[in-house]
Order: C-alpha cells, then structure tokens, then sequence
C-alpha cells in the first residue's frame, strides 16, 4: 500500500506549539510517499528513491539501535513504536525539500508510520510521530508538524490549540497566493539552538511558576529578571495572540492586518526570540519591495529555511523573479520559489498517483 503525507508551511505561530500555544499551519501540495511490500526475511529494508540509497535492518535489532544522524533515524523511530511489526519493505519519495523549514521530516514520518500498518490516525498518530521524533532522533519540538501533516484540510489553514488540541480551520482570504521562499541555508534542528529555545521557555515558565508559557501575561514577562530569558518570553506571548489575531484577520479578509502580524512575528522572531539568519532577513526585506507582497516572515524552525510570503494573485511571477533577482545580487544564490496551497492531510492513494 501507499500513502502520502504533505509537508507544511506554517503561517504564523512559531516555536509556540512546545508552550502549548496557539499555531496556524497549512498542510501543503508537496509531500512523502511510502509504499511497504512484503519481505520474505525478517528485516525491515529502507529504500530512499531521491537519495538512490537502501538501508536495512533486523526486526529483532530494532530495539536497540541508536539513532545515527541522518534520515533513517525518522523511519526508524516510528518503527520502534509500532508492535508486530512485519518484514517490510518501504520505498520512500519525498518532493519536500530537505532542510527548508517546510517539515519534511514529519511527512517521512507519517507516510512511514500508515505503510508500516500504524492502527492510529488522527492526534493518535501524530503523537506517536512526535515521540518518534522527540525520543528516538533528539528533537524536543511541539506537535505542529505532524498534527499538520495529519489533518490538513484543503483549502484552510489549521488553528490548532497546541494544549487541548482542538483544530479549526480558518479560511483564508481569495486573492492571495501563498509562496515559500528557500534561503538555501541548511535547516537543522537537531544541530541548532533549537533546544535551547526550549530550556529557556521553560525556565521562564518556572520562574513565573507556571507550567507552561501558554498561561503567561504580557506584563509577567516583563517582570522576569534575566534579559535574555524576558526577550525569549516575550515572543512566545506575543506570538499567541498574533495566531489569535491572524486567524480573525483571516478570516475577515483584512489583509492589511496580515501583513502587519506578519512583520510584528518577524521583528520578535529575529529580536527577541534570536531564531532569524541575514539570509531570511534579507528576503523579507527583499519581499517587501517586490510587485504583489502582502506579508512576508520566517517560517519553520529557524537559523535557516524558508520564509512565507502572501502576494497578491496575479503577481506570482512578477514576485518570483523580484526577490530571485535581489537575492542572487546579494548573496549570489539562487533560491528556490515554491507555490504551495492549503491541502489536505495524510491518506492513502494508488502507488501511480
């Protein structure tokens, strides 16, 4: 059987889903593919088509392997969790660029996870990806990306309550494309300040003696005695209510509103959360000046990736071409433009398609 999981691009909500705040994603148009066949050894066999590379290993092995730094690690960990798990061979094939902020690994894991016979679907699954995720490969994030590649919905953006884990889906306005812009620089997490961001949620949540950022006021975070520790607490809230705010906005089809929320996000993401890079800085610059820009921030992560833009319809191209211009002038890359649009979640579908 074969499944496929989209990747996202996240509108506004950053590093707030390991608070227990508020995010605002879309599942995309690109995605994984996992197709899972039969063996007849006892062995789980890997077969990546964009990197030509098969790897396997022995089912009885799987309890005890140790994670080892590249892209296996994602299947691996959601293979570990699945109980009775057959002898498998799983082709993989992904068109989510690797390393672009646009969650490539959470569509591996959850196109994994259905072709290996995972039973859980909807925020079952998407939890198990996430232990997979935190446990086995090391990275301490929230929810968002799975719960994204999970319950997309076509045509919307996802309004997720990161605490009780309620999804709405938000309209957004007619008019507007969405394109993500790659800067080109790696995106890992694994390797970032990522985890980092997170101590210091947490230390800020235990000094106001909270048990998450998620019940913080503005004024409590004000009140915090450490600078560094202030400013990391200071987006966090903040970038709640922008979520808040966005989905209003959207839904109400101001879109002055949001493009101002998303140059707020992007000022607090670069100052106080410390998560920009002068690439994305760049080219959120570079979009403002470009013909159709209606908003542009860093989305994913951080130190890297990608940054989403809104641009008005009909100026796609013209939009494209400004910001390649401006930053190949400037760094002499050439980033990579994906038109992407809100797209439903993770399914099955013929292996042809």
């Amino acid at each position: 059987m074969t499944f496929f999981a989209p990747g996202r691009v996240n509108l506004i909500g950053e590093h707030t889903d390991y608070n227990l705040g508020f995010v605002l994603p879309i599942a995309i148009d690109l995605g994984c593919r996992a197709t899972a066949e039969p063996l007849d050894s006892p062995r789980l066999e890997v077969h990546s088509v964009n990197r030509h590379e098969v790897r396997h290993w022995d089912l009885a092995a799987l309890p005890d392997l140790v994670p080892s730094g590249d892209w296996t690690d994602y299947v691996l960990g959601v293979a570990r969790l699945l109980p009775g798990l057959a002898p498998t061979r799983l082709t993989v094939e992904s068109n989510v660029p690797t390393g672009s902020g646009l969650s490539s690994s959470a569509a591996l894991e959850v196109s994994s996870a259905l072709a290996l016979g995972a039973a859980e679907r909807g925020i079952d699954l998407a939890r198990l990806c996430r232990r997979a995720e935190n446990e086995f490969v090391g990275v301490p994030c929230g929810i968002m990306d799975q719960y994204a590649s999970v319950a997309g919905v076509e045509g919307a953006a996802l309004l997720i309550d990161c605490r009780s884990l309620e999804i709405r889906p938000v309209p957004l306005p007619s008019g507007l494309s969405i394109l993500a812009v790659n800067s080109m620089v790696k995106h890992e997490l694994g390797a970032s300040a990522y985890s980092d961001r997170v101590r210091e949620c947490n230390e800020a949540a235990l000094s106001l003696g909270l048990s998450s950022l998620r019940d913080a006021t503005a004024a409590q975070v004000e009140s915090l005695d450490d600078p560094l520790i202030r400013r990391r607490a200071r987006h966090i809230v903040a970038e709640n209510q922008r979520v808040l705010d966005f989905a209003e906005a959207s839904a109400a089809g101001d879109r002055q509103r949001l493009g101002r929320l998303f140059a707020e996000s992007h000022l607090s993401m670069r100052d106080d959360y410390e998560i920009s890079c002068p690439e994305i800085d760049f080219l959120v610059e570079a979009a403002g000046r470009a013909p159709g820009a209606a908003g542009s921030r860093m989305t994913g992560g951080g130190f890297g990736g990608c940054t989403v833009n809104l641009v008005q319809a009909g100026f796609e191209e013209a939009f494209e071409a400004s910001v390649r211009q401006a930053y190949r002038d400037r760094f002499g890359i050439r980033c990579d433009v994906y038109r992407v649009r809100p797209s439903a979640g993770a399914r099955q579908i013929d292996k042809k398609t």
